[in-house]
């Protein structure tokens, strides 16, 4: 944790994440800020999409938590719950997710469906299917809490999106390459080829 206090500046802390197989993305969710205990805690979403030996793909919800004085910022890391996906890992595949305030939205390219993951209850509900079978290749976000799951390889043949809106709920979905931006997290135009 860096940044700055009334009394100091810099960095104050770290935790610890892991073991994992094979880390396939990251993600730290909205801070909540308690004034009369000076804490702030947020999830941190790690998903491992295994390793060589295995396919199994496994939310691991962490919480960090700061306590906050004038001059220090006191961090801890804590495992809080393992969420395991239906969804396919493993060495050769790589994994997208983004989230809104209420809902993650995950896939891999090994996916032909993606999953939904309610925050606070980890509820998961898998979307997709397309016909022929089409793998899941990038989810990304915008501002205002929509998140497009894109299926197969833009420029191919096959491809397809969902489109989940802040709710929860599927806004859009049809054929084409669709992708969402946002003002924090660039999308590289290899997740686009």
């Amino acid at each position: 944790m860096c940044g700055s206090l009334p009394g100091s500046s810099g960095c104050y802390g770290s935790g610890d994440l892991g073991p994992f197989g094979k880390v396939g993305a990251m993600l730290e969710d909205n801070p909540s800020t308690n004034l009369a205990t000076q804490t702030v805690t947020r999830f941190i979403y790690v998903l491992d999409i295994g390793q060589k030996t295995t396919s199994a793909v496994d939310l691991d919800i962490y919480q960090k938590t700061d306590v906050i004085s004038s001059t220090e910022d006191h961090v801890t890391v804590t495992l809080v719950d393992k969420v395991r996906l239906p969804l396919i890992g493993g060495s050769a595949a790589t994994a997208s997710m983004a989230g809104n305030t209420n809902y993650l939205v995950i896939g891999t390219t090994a996916s032909p469906h993606a999953v939904e993951v309610t925050k606070g209850t980890w509820a998961v509900a898998q979307f997709g299917g397309f016909s022929p079978a089409i793998n899941v290749y990038s989810v990304t976000a915008d501002a205002y809490g929509y998140i497009t799951a894109e299926f197969g390889l833009p420029g191919s043949t096959e491809t397809g999106f969902y489109t989940v809106g802040p709710d929860g709920s599927t806004q859009s979905d049809g054929g084409g390459a669709r992708f969402m931006l946002n003002t924090t997290q660039a999308v590289v135009p290899s997740m686009l080829k």
